[in-house]
């Protein structure tokens, strides 16, 4: 039986994702289904590529919390998008142990190989381009961070190039790129 659309909060979420909303909150206490909200925040941003405000207030609605609560975990974790971003999301590392090892230099140099300065997305739409707190890898910096799943270590000039145009190739947007870079960490080179 279809709702009517006026009495349903979630109508622009897909059924889809209200059912994955379900079984988030079905592995907790009826009690504490706030618990899910990471989940919910995630599935949203799966479906729709970033959190909006109001699919916050739809997830604080479904979750019976307020806006606000939802909103805080949405600023406060990196992972989440409040506006869409490129194809690629590249979260670089400006904490004090990659800026000594040359995380400043990394985020310069994606800037001016990307032609957007920080917090931007290029016109293609393929790359955003964000700084990130710890990323938890500090032997290994400068760190970055391609979509919130790939860490990519020891991110030389020549490193950086050669991710971004290995990212283009595989989106099938450059010609005459170079060979891609697996974002998996890789032993500093002596």
């Amino acid at each position: 039986m279809k709702m009517n659309p006026q009495m349903n909060p979630l109508m622009n979420l897909s059924e889809q994702t209200v059912a994955r909303f379900a079984r988030e909150v079905a592995k907790y206490p009826a009690d504490q289904k706030q618990s899910a909200v990471m989940a919910c925040l995630a599935i949203v941003q799966q479906e729709l590529g970033f959190v909006s405000a109001d699919s916050e207030r739809q997830i604080a609605d479904y979750l019976g919390m307020p806006a606000m609560a939802v909103h805080e975990v949405t600023t406060f974790y990196n992972m989440y998008n409040q506006q869409p971003c490129g194809k690629f999301k590249l979260n670089v590392c400006t904490n004090l142990p990659c800026q000594l090892r040359g995380g400043g230099k990394a985020l310069q140099d994606l800037e001016v190989k990307l032609g957007i300065k920080m917090g931007q997305t290029t016109a293609d739409g393929l790359f955003t381009l964000q700084q990130s707190e710890c990323l938890g890898a500090c032997a290994d910096s400068p760190v970055l961070l391609v979509n919130d799943r790939d860490m990519c270590s020891f991110m030389s000039t020549e490193r950086l190039v050669a991710l971004v145009d290995g990212l283009r190739e595989s989106a099938g947007s450059s010609v005459g790129s170079s060979s891609a870079v697996t974002a998996t960490p890789q032993k500093e080179q002596a």
